[in-house]
């Protein structure tokens, strides 16, 4: 793992990536703010299109069945291509408390045709309705079932998981439920963008301020408060960047120099390698949270990295 300086001048950010923050701050600026008005308002924004990132795409092609839950039926949303090498298991992002498991079609459609897996997405329940440990219970139950079921339903055990933002700490926090309650260390690999790892804050969420540029501090505090409650924030399965790291999966850590969560990613990338992991890092000079969902060469760039190493995975 190898972190150039030269990532963090945003001299060397490129004049798309700087438009599109420009677009982002305006719409963040605009957008229903939860702090003052709760969640709904913001989910119903993102369900009529007017996301950050646009349109919630979905798609024909994709299958939507229930598995056996913890608190009922557990929707999961599945593309199954022709051949299959591989399982990879999605958790959508939202700050646990918004999205879908078929926000993502379109991106997860062509994961699943160009990198040959099939591609189950979690319908998880959100917060602050269903606070901690709703989702991560979700999270483990899917990862149980494809672990048991992978092979029969798809011809194939190996097994990548990731997602992005609280998707990403949802897929650490299932490894480790998988290992330390079941045993499980056979995960082929861990594709995580721009993770929420720490909901006590690390430092360049805590130092970020009002700026709000997608995220800022008070909306990292108050996504980490809807999910977690009363729930102590350095617990390991609150915050996974506490947790006991060994064994697990080698992983692709990928952020910009302009997210608040910045730390999240360089700190578990750091812990993750020092617990004996394989560990690959990406930063992306002067982009914002969420910026792989953006139509942009760096946005491409990070998704085609994120394939690749699926691929590279299940191999």
């Amino acid at each position: 793992m190898h972190l150039d300086p030269d990532r963090f001048d945003l001299v060397n950010a490129d004049a798309e990536t700087l438009a599109l923050n420009v677009q982002l701050e305006r719409l963040s600026e605009n957008l229903p703010n939860p702090i003052e008005v709760g969640i709904e308002p913001l989910r119903e924004a993102r369900r009529r299109g007017r996301g950050l990132f646009g349109p919630v795409e979905r798609s024909p092609n994709a299958v939507d069945r229930t598995i056996p839950g913890p608190d009922g039926p557990l929707g999961i949303r599945v593309f199954t291509p022709d051949r299959v090498d591989g399982i990879y298991l999605h958790f959508h992002g939202g700050g646990w408390a918004m999205g879908a498991a078929d926000y993502q079609d379109g991106r997860l459609e062509s994961l699943a045709d160009t990198a040959g897996v099939a591609v189950v997405s979690v319908d998880y329940r959100l917060a602050p309705e269903h606070p901690y440990p709703a989702a991560a219970d979700d999270s483990e139950t899917a990862a149980r079932w494809i672990v048991e079921n992978g092979a029969p339903a798809f011809g194939t055990d190996r097994i990548v998981l990731g997602g992005s933002s609280a998707g990403a700490h949802l897929a650490v926090t299932t490894m480790l439920r998988m290992r330390d309650r079941h045993g499980y260390s056979g995960f082929a690999g861990a594709s995580l963008m721009y993770g929420f790892f720490d909901l006590s804050l690390t430092p360049s969420a805590r130092n970020w301020g009002d700026r709000m540029l997608v995220m800022n501090t008070e909306l990292c505090r108050w996504f980490a408060k809807a999910y977690a409650q009363e729930a102590d924030l350095t617990d390991p399965d609150v915050s996974p960047l506490y947790a006991d790291l060994h064994d697990l999966a080698p992983a692709l850590f990928i952020v910009g120099t302009l997210d608040p969560l910045l730390d999240d990613t360089l700190l578990m990338a750091t812990r993750w390698t020092a617990a004996g992991n394989a560990t690959d890092l990406s930063v992306a000079a002067g982009a914002a949270h969420g910026f792989a969902s953006a139509p942009t060469l760096v946005g491409a760039q990070a998704r085609n990295r994120s394939a690749r190493f699926v691929v590279e995975q299940i191999a």
